[in-house]
């Protein structure tokens, strides 16, 4: 089978390079069903120790043993790529896979959200969470398992709070304090340096810049990034505390984009392994049958026959519209799209009202009693739906919005940007785990899950 598999693969690259696909070297691996469903869980092959990954773990292995849920592989673009295939697979499953893992790494490579976010954490996720994970382990023997659970419980729970508009390796706030430091190290040296001192005007500029800008207050404005401030300014923290919060950042971009691009990129990846299969001479009649008999249960709605879905699948969704659009506008039009979207835009602007109509997508209203009410079928309405749980990567939109006298840190959850409110229980949970590294009062404004404005406030003023 192994070298079976290694015959097709590469006549399946060779089909692929032939048909347009562009992409980083791709290594497979074909592993035991136990690993791949750690690392589907843990996210990565190594990374750090934390308890919230085994109540993942059993959550997935419930769902699997009920037949809910089947890991056929786990993917993590980079340069090369890494693809981890199951060894209970058949051939003719692992061939289809291939197959979808090469439209993966298309994509990854020509995405632009993708190309950002890897410019900037790098093409080598597995070996930087490796030693990431690694650090944490140092920590742990030098602090102790308690310490360090703490600072991750913390770092863990806010991994959706960053904000990819700014960059990964982003410095602090202009005109913060000890911004005059920064300033005098980046003057020039040496004698160009004297004479850059003596320029008329220029000394004084750069005094009234520096010293006026330092009574800025901090946050200049209402921040998002919550890790990234955290880790900044957190008046207590250690070093090693820090640099836990960092890598949890670091680790969060680098997967944005699967989480941003996920219909158009499982979509993407499914198309390929569909045409590469149906364009594949080389492949035995009989075990095409098998495999496109995968690629159907794949892409299949959640819901079969005549029954109704209240999810949708992002396979079968994200594999219909670039179907369509490879029909209408051919292939190097559906590259541009590939290019320049995600999912927000891809969705709303390309999920016509007449595909909506044909997949039977509507928005639904779900009642305590278990009644399920259709209450629109409008596109847009459509559009927002699918994309809701999206938004700012699937968590509500909190900002830290100013620093107490006291050294309280206040958060205001934008509650009219997201619409929606917060389980008050779990929120006060999640700052109970922040002022255990912030170490000062955390206050959050918010709304309660019915609407109305609420404040909670974890810690008491330093005396």
């Amino acid at each position: 089978m192994v070298e079976e598999f290694s015959r097709f693969r590469a006549q399946l690259e060779e089909l692929a390079q032939k048909l347009g696909l562009d992409y980083f070297p791709v290594e497979f691996e074909v592993v035991p069903p136990s690993f791949m469903m750690e690392v589907a869980v843990y996210g990565l092959p190594v990374r750090m120790p934390h308890w919230s990954f085994g109540v993942r773990y059993i959550h997935q292995l419930v769902q699997h043993r009920m037949g809910q849920s089947r890991i056929f592989e786990v993917v993590f673009p980079g340069n090369p790529g890494r693809a981890y295939l199951a060894n209970n697979n058949s051939l003719a499953e692992n061939t289809l896979v291939c197959a979808h893992v090469l439209g993966h790494a298309d994509f990854s490579k020509n995405n632009e959200l993708f190309l950002r976010t890897q410019r900037q954490v790098g093409h080598r996720i597995v070996e930087l969470a490796a030693s990431h994970a690694q650090r944490i382990e140092q920590a742990i023997d030098a602090y102790g398992n308690d310490r360090v659970e703490r600072v991750l419980d913390a770092a863990l729970a806010l991994e959706q709070h960053i904000d990819l508009n700014l960059h990964l390796h982003r410095g602090g706030y202009t005109g913060e304090p000890g911004r005059r430091a920064e300033v005098d190290r980046d003057r020039p040296r040496g004698e160009f340096g004297t004479r850059f001192g003596a320029l008329p005007g220029e000394e004084p500029v750069k005094r009234e810049r520096a010293e006026g800008t330092q009574r800025a207050p901090v946050p200049p404005r209402p921040e998002t990034d919550l890790l990234w401030f955290i880790a900044r300014y957190a008046p207590e923290m250690d070093d090693w505390e820090r640099d836990i919060f960092l890598a949890v950042r670091e680790e969060s971009f680098y997967f944005y984009p699967v989480f941003a691009c996920q219909i158009m990129n499982e979509g993407w990846a499914s198309y390929w392994h569909a045409r590469l299969l149906r364009e594949a001479q080389f492949l035995p009649n009989d075990f095409y049958v098998d495999a496109m008999k995968t690629h159907s249960d794949v892409v299949r709605p959640v819901a079969a026959d005549h029954q109704v879905a209240l999810t949708v699948n992002p396979y079968h969704l994200g594999f219909v519209m670039w179907d369509r659009i490879v029909e209408r506008g051919g292939i190097d039009a559906a590259r541009r799209i590939l290019c320049e979207e995600d999912d927000f835009g891809f969705v709303r602007n390309y999920l016509e009202a007449e595909l909506a109509d044909e997949l039977g997508l509507f928005v639904y209203e779900a009642k305590r009693n278990g009644e399920i009410k259709v209450v629109d079928r409008d596109p847009n309405r459509v559009h927002e739906a699918i994309l809701a749980p999206k938004f700012n990567y699937g968590s509500p939109r909190v900002s830290v919005t100013e620093l107490g006298q006291d050294g309280s840190m206040v958060l205001r959850h934008e509650h009219e940007i997201d619409g929606r409110g917060l389980d008050v229980e779990r929120a006060r949970k999640v700052l109970e785990y922040i002022h255990r590294v912030w170490r000062r009062p955390v206050v959050l404004h918010t709304l309660d899950a019915r609407g109305a404005d609420t404040t909670l406030k974890i810690g008491d003023a330093a005396a």
